[in-house]
C-alpha cells in the first residue's frame, strides 16, 4: 500500500479481521483505495486526515476523467464502488477517533443503471448441460459440475472449493462455503445427483486422486476456478453459446428460473447465499421483464395500439 496512505492498511485489516470480508472483496477495496491515493497525491495530500469536504467534491469528476489500463473510461459502477470505499475509510477513521469528523459523510454515491443478470433460457441451459458427451472421466466430471452449478446455484469458486464430504448424495444436499466464510446448505435435484454419482463412482477414481477435492483436474489435483471456467467456456463454444455464457451464467439462470417458477424471493436469497434480499431482488426484474414479453406476445389486448391511415383530408378513417 502506498506510503502516503498509511491508515488505509489499518482500515483493510479491520475489514479482514473484524468484518470478515472475503479475499476478493478485500482486493477490490485495496484497488479502489489505491486509486483514491493517486487522487490525493495529485493534490499534494499525504494523509487522509488532511482531506477536506472540498477535496472530496472533486473526486467523482476526477474519476470520470480517468482511464483504465486499456484506455477505456471508468465504468459508472467502478466509480460508485470507489466512492463507497472512500466513504467507508473516512467513516472508520472518524469512528476510531483518528479524525475529528467524517468528511465523506455528505459525498453522494453516483447512481448507476442496474444491469439485469444474463440468464439462459431453459432450452439453452439444457444444451449446455448436454454438451459433455461420453463416459470418460473428463466428460463425467464436466457433466456433474454443470448440473451442480445450475442445480444448486453455486458460484464457480464455491464449486471448486467443495470436498467430497460436502456432498450429501443420500439427501441431495451440498454444504457450500460462501463469501465471507459463511456456510450454507443447498439442495440439488435428481439430475445433478445422478451426474455427481457417476463422476464420484466411475470418473474420479480413474483419475487417481488421493485428496479430498470433489472436482479434480487430469492430474488429480483440485480443479481451480480458472480451470473450471475454461471448461465451461469450451463446452459453451461447442454448442454455440459462447457469447451468452460467463462464469455466473448458470447461477443467474438458476435464480431466474426459480423465480419464474414461483419461488419466494427470500428463499432464493437463502439458496444464493446473499447477505441482503436487495441483491436477490434484481432477479425479480428479469422475471417481470419476461412476463411482460410473454404477455405482449400472447394477450390480444396487449398489442400496441395501431390506427388506420387518415383519409385524403387528414381525418381518421
Amino acid at each position: 500500500m502506498s506510503r502516503t496512505l498509511p491508515l488505509v492498511a489499518v482500515y483493510l485489516d479491520h475489514l479482514r479481521v473484524e468484518r470478515g470480508l472475503a479475499d476478493n472483496t478485500l482486493q477490490a477495496y485495496r484497488r479502489d483505495l489505491a486509486t483514491y491515493a493517486a487522487f490525493l497525491a495529485e493534490r499534494g495530500i499525504d494523509d487522509p486526515r488532511r482531506v477536506t469536504q472540498d477535496d472530496l467534491e472533486s473526486l467523482v469528476p476526477w474519476l470520470r476523467q480517468r482511464r483504465t489500463g486499456a484506455g477505456e473510461p471508468y465504468a459508472a459502477s467502478s466509480i460508485a464502488r470507489t466512492v463507497v470505499a472512500v466513504r467507508g475509510l473516512h467513516r472508520f477513521l472518524a469512528r476510531e477517533g483518528l479524525t475529528d469528523q467524517d468528511v465523506a459523510a455528505e459525498v453522494d454515491t453516483p447512481t448507476t443503471m442496474r444491469s439485469l443478470p444474463k440468464a439462459l433460457s431453459v432450452a439453452q441451459v439444457e444444451r449446455l448441460l448436454d454438451a459433455p458427451v461420453g463416459d470418460d472421466p473428463v466428460a463425467l466430471r464436466d457433466r456433474a459440475m454443470f448440473e451442480l452449478l445450475y442445480g444448486g446455484g453455486l458460484r464457480i469458486s464455491e464449486l471448486t472449493a467443495l470436498d467430497v464430504d460436502d456432498l450429501d448424495r443420500v439427501d441431495g444436499l451440498v454444504r457450500v462455503r460462501g463469501k465471507g466464510g459463511k456456510d450454507r446448505v443447498v439442495p440439488f435435484g435428481r439430475a445433478a445427483g445422478e451426474a455427481i454419482d457417476a463422476w464420484l463412482v466411475r470418473g474420479r477414481p480413474r483419475v487417481g486422486t488421493s485428496g479430498s477435492a470433489a472436482f479434480t483436474n487430469a492430474r488429480g489435483g483440485r480443479l481451480t476456478r480458472q480451470g473450471a471456467w475454461k471448461v465451461l467456456k469450451g463446452h459453451a463454444e461447442r454448442v454455440g453459446l459462447s457469447d451468452a455464457v460467463s462464469p455466473h451464467t448458470l447461477r443467474h439462470s438458476f435464480a431466474t428460473h426459480l423465480l419464474d417458477g414461483g419461488a419466494d424471493v427470500r428463499a432464493v436469497q437463502e439458496l444464493l447465499g446473499h447477505a441482503s434480499v436487495t441483491t436477490t431482488q434484481i432477479y425479480t426484474l428479469v422475471s417481470r421483464q419476461r412476463l411482460r414479453e410473454v404477455y405482449d406476445r400472447a394477450h390480444p389486448r396487449a398489442l400496441r395500439a395501431t390506427y388506420p391511415p387518415p383519409d385524403d383530408e387528414g381525418h381518421p378513417t
